[in-house]
């Protein structure tokens, strides 16, 4: 039984029973046994660990974890201290500091989000290394759509920051009418052009959170 606390074990705690999560559970033995697998096991739940179900403020999903050695560490687009800032974070700070004129971070880890109520949380929590989506279909979407519906059924308002195709996919989870759902183009250099760039979605959350009379976030990444 994993144990994640932070109130999430009461809310997803029976998925890790299921027949899907049992396989994805044996399949990850095996990837770990034989290779390289980002995170490091112990990281896997990192962002749900980090942001306690009732202190969750905002959402951002992503995709699956960074596939290079030293980067992923759990939390969604965010690498550790110590790593090269990745091309779709560099611009995820180039529309922090359009927006908020908060100037770009020296590095990438974005846990001082995490700690404030944002969940950064991929669709697919594993990664082999240097594959790209090769753990995508393997039971992982199951459990991230669970934690998603869970957090879109709350009456607590929420902000859901719904970038690229995949995580434009959750939104039919996100069911009460108390949340803001914002959704743009995928940060990456592909596609932050087509309307990533512009989008406004940090002071958005902000005046929406205070419209609800919950703090906003500090969205400058501290040294």
């Amino acid at each position: 039984m994993v144990h994640i606390g932070g109130g999430w074990d009461e809310v997803i705690g029976g998925e890790f029973e299921k027949p899907y999560y049992l396989e994805l559970r044996s399949f990850l033995k095996k990837e770990y046994a034989n290779g390289r697998v980002f995170p490091e096991m112990q990281n896997i739940f990192s962002a749900l660990k980090t942001t306690p179900f009732d202190s969750v403020k905002a959402v951002i999903i992503g995709q699956d974890p960074y596939h290079e050695v030293g980067q992923a560490h759990g939390l969604c687009f965010s690498v550790q201290r110590d790593c090269k800032i990745p091309p779709s974070l560099r611009n995820i700070y180039k529309e922090l500091e359009d927006d908020l004129g908060i100037p770009p971070a020296s590095h990438g880890c974005l846990v001082s989000w995490a700690e404030q109520g944002v969940l950064l949380l991929n669709s697919v929590l594993t990664v082999r290394e240097g594959q790209a989506n090769s753990h995508k279909g393997k039971g992982w979407e199951i459990f991230t759509d669970e934690v998603i519906r869970k957090l879109g059924e709350r009456d607590k308002p929420t902000a859901f920051l719904l970038w690229g195709g995949n995580a434009k996919q959750k939104a039919p989870l996100i069911t009460s009418k108390s949340h803001l759902v914002l959704s743009c183009a995928h940060p990456s250099p592909l596609s932050a052009y087509n309307g990533f760039f512009g989008c406004r979605h940090f002071s958005k959350v902000n005046t929406f959170l205070s419209q609800n009379d919950i703090i906003p976030i500090d969205w400058e990444i501290k040294e």
